[in-house]
């Protein structure tokens, strides 16, 4: 409930995780809801700010503040939007890097969902007020191709598909290291990181099955400039793939390694590539955007490589 308390670490409370233990203090606090608010500065101990994996002691003071619910109505947004293709039924447009998809706690305008809702006036109601239209995601620093349904048997048919595998998606990464075949697909499930729910991970307890195909397209420099098809979309699949085989994205500040070779606002990732079955015509349709500049570049002055489109 919105609101302050304070609570006195006692007994079991000593030598228990702070988002442990407010999560099992406060009801209807989930634990990755404690941690958002322990990163605003919402719970402190005897004071003071600390993280979430910060062990208590017997007698300290904890304070928690739920701010009050957010009143959630979505705005369109006239925000320019690259399209490629747009009919009644349906959107594809090629989205930019640092654009958040849909509103969620601190990103609740200038999204993907702001900009259609203005572009498009209709989107269909499947996922509910946040996420109106959106039959797939794709991380705030990707870059790349999105579909979006403007009703809802559109938005069936489009989820129908990608649910069977039959969606064509490919993306171009730039990967560290050198991988020694040309080839090559990788198959390990992915859950939450037992260890860090703020992170997905191959895991073969509780993970679901995600299978992601790659080719190299160039080696140069330490770096690997790979074409990766999805046959399963589990968030950050690509990105977890590929720092669990020992290939993690550049610019990944997630998986990647703790002292990359360059700096790179968010990782080297596009969607080029998407391609599906029209539901309202039965006609198949195919998409490449080009690598984005500031992609391009980094590929050129830091690596030595140049990509110009895939066949």
């Amino acid at each position: 409930m919105p609101g302050s308390e304070e609570y006195v670490v006692t007994g079991n409370g000593a030598g228990m995780r702070l988002d442990v233990f407010v999560s099992g203090t406060e009801p209807g606090l989930s634990r990755s809801y404690v941690q958002k608010l322990i990163g605003r500065g919402l719970v402190t101990v005897n004071g003071a700010e600390v993280k979430p994996n910060h062990r208590l002691r017997d007698g300290d003071r904890v304070a928690v503040t739920v701010p009050p619910p957010v009143e959630l109505e979505l705005q369109p947004e006239s925000i320019p939007l690259d399209v490629y293709y747009e009919d009644a039924d349906l959107i594809v447009v090629n989205k930019p890097r640092g654009m958040v998809v849909h509103p969620a706690e601190g990103n609740y305008t200038g999204t993907l969902v702001n900009a259609l809702l203005y572009h498009c006036r209709d989107l269909s109601g499947i996922n509910g007020i946040l996420r109106p239209g959106i039959v797939h995601r794709i991380d705030k620093e990707t870059s790349g191709l999105l579909m979006a349904a403007k009703n809802d048997l559109i938005h069936e048919g489009l989820a129908e598909q990608l649910k069977e595998h039959t969606v064509t998606r490919g993306y171009v990464a730039l990967a560290h290291g050198l991988l020694a075949h040309n080839r090559g697909t990788v198959d390990a499930p992915i859950g939450r990181d037992p260890s860090d729910r703020q992170r997905m991970a191959v895991n073969f307890r509780s993970g679901k099955r995600a299978v992601t195909r790659y080719r190299v397209l160039d080696r140069k420099n330490n770096f690997t400039l790979l074409d990766l098809r999805l046959e399963t979309g589990r968030m950050h699949q690509i990105r977890v793939h590929m720092s669990y085989i020992g290939h993690p994205l550049a610019g990944d500040n997630r998986y990647g390694p703790a002292r990359p070779q360059f700096e790179l606002a968010g990782q080297f990732l596009h969607a080029y590539l998407l391609g599906f079955i029209h539901p309202g015509t039965g006609e198949y349709l195919e998409f490449r955007a080009p690598l984005p500049d500031e992609l391009q570049e980094i590929l050129v002055q830091k690596v030595g490589m140049y990509f110009s489109h895939l066949h």
